[in-house]
């Protein structure tokens, strides 16, 4: 069956895009290539599209058959959804209000969203579970809030199954060496750490020393990007079967602080991390915890590569390859 990926050419969408052919999927990558690379897919079925746009979003599906959609075309930083909030509320509403009206007009009613544990906003609890309270306090996680009800409403009035994948930290790289995290500019931290030692960025700033942590640093939930693409088929799958729909946190349940990802990375790399302390950042809570449960129950999903050494392993040996 034909899948459309819209944002295919991203970090998440590329390695997800590689699972699903893997997994016998006919896979169809929409990406304007703002953000996304060329690189990462090439010898893929690729559409150059603005999701803004919708008439190019009607042509899509007027020009293929596509039987389900997985959206990762939103912007994704945070601290940029502060100093920029309208930035923000009109493309990740807009685009996905485009591809869902193409959607119900061409009648496809399978759709995957890459949502964000920042819906939680302040955790009240850890592990977070999905039936936390949604109190997302940054205009980001609002956005990817307000997708997640029209999700519900478009299921109501249409028949759209669909699940939201709530995320929550993304890294690594492709353990093939065939794709990596490209940001410009870089914000997570795995990335960050790595660039500077290749000199390809300043020092590493880290933001709040002070937090009630055994060592004063933020705790978060570290997922490997290959463990995300995997729970994206297997999430398919379940759509297709009818055996799942809503929203689905992907974490581990096992948290590291900053300070712990720069020791790791020290072992892994053999080289010192220099860094410079920064107060906290707004909205940044102390720990950050997926519990996993709802996905392994209803999707038989399993991390495989989180562990902090493989993640900072793959992201080096794809850091460190000539440009």
């Amino acid at each position: 069956m034909k899948v459309l990926v819209a944002g295919g050419a991203g970090y998440v969408g590329s390695h997800t895009v590689k699972a699903l052919a893997a997994a016998g999927f006919d896979v169809l990558v929409f990406d304007d290539f703002s953000t996304g690379r060329r690189e990462f897919v090439r010898g893929r079925q690729v559409v150059i599209g603005d999701l803004a746009n919708p008439g190019e979003v009607r042509d899509v599906f007027r020009a293929f058959k596509v039987e389900a959609v997985l959206h990762f075309a939103s912007l994704i930083r945070v601290g940029e959804s502060y100093a920029d909030p309208r930035k923000y509320y009109e493309h990740n509403l807009k685009t996905s209000l485009n591809l869902l009206g193409g959607m119900v007009e061409a009648g496809v009613n399978i759709f995957i969203f890459s949502s964000s544990a920042a819906v939680y906003g302040i955790p009240r609890e850890i592990p977070v579970t999905e039936s936390h309270p949604l109190e997302p306090i940054s205009p980001y996680g609002q956005t990817k809030l307000m997708v997640e009800r029209v999700l519900a409403d478009y299921g109501r009035a249409y028949g759209l199954r669909s699940l939201s994948l709530r995320y929550f930290n993304a890294s690594g790289a492709d353990p093939g060496g065939e794709l990596g995290e490209r940001h410009d500019p870089e914000t997570h931290l795995v990335p960050s750490i790595l660039l500077s030692l290749l000199g390809r960025r300043p020092v590493l700033e880290v933001y709040g020393t002070d937090y009630p942590t055994p060592d004063g640093t933020a705790i978060r939930d570290y997922i490997h990007v290959s463990d995300l693409a995997e729970a994206h088929v297997l999430a398919l799958q379940a759509l297709l079967a009818g055996r799942a729909a809503g929203a689905v946190n992907l974490g581990t349940n096992r948290g590291y602080s900053v300070l712990e990802v720069i020791r790791t990375a020290e072992q892994v790399t053999g080289r010192q991390v220099p860094y410079v302390a920064q107060p906290r950042r707004e909205g940044d809570p102390a720990v950050l915890l997926a519990s996993r449960a709802k996905a392994e129950r209803e999707l038989g999903w399993k991390p495989r590569l989180s562990d902090l050494e493989t993640i900072l392993r793959t992201a080096w040996d794809w850091h460190r390859r000539p440009a």
